[in-house]
Parts: C-alpha cells; structure tokens; sequence
C-alpha cells in the first residue's frame, strides 16, 4: 500500500488544489420571453432554441 515518505505541506496541498475551484453557470436571457436561460440550451419558460419552438409549452 503506498504510503506518504513525509507530511504534504499546506503550500503542496492549495497548489494541487488549484483547479479544483467552481465556475459560474453561464446565463443569458431569452431573445423571445427575456428568461435568463443557460447557454445553447432550450429554454424551460417559452420552449424556444434559436428561434423555433421545440417544446410544447403550458400557456
């Protein structure tokens, strides 16, 4: 089983977990209903993916 020769410092340890933070969703808004939607994605309020109606919507 491998074990560690010496104690990972702080320093070692922030740096191996540099990339490990989370990014942002990234949000825009509707062009047809103005709902903040996420990118190249349908749109969950109106059904509309650029420009033409994919889901069938409640209104």
């Amino acid at each position: 089983m491998a074990v560690p020769k010496k104690k990972t410092s702080k320093a070692k340890k922030n740096m191996r977990r540099s990339h490990h933070a989370l990014t942002a969703i990234g949000l825009v808004t509707c062009e047809k209903c103005g709902a903040p939607k996420r990118a190249h994605r349908v749109c969950l309020e109106c059904g509309d993916y650029k420009g033409t109606q994919v889901l069938e919507t409640a209104e």
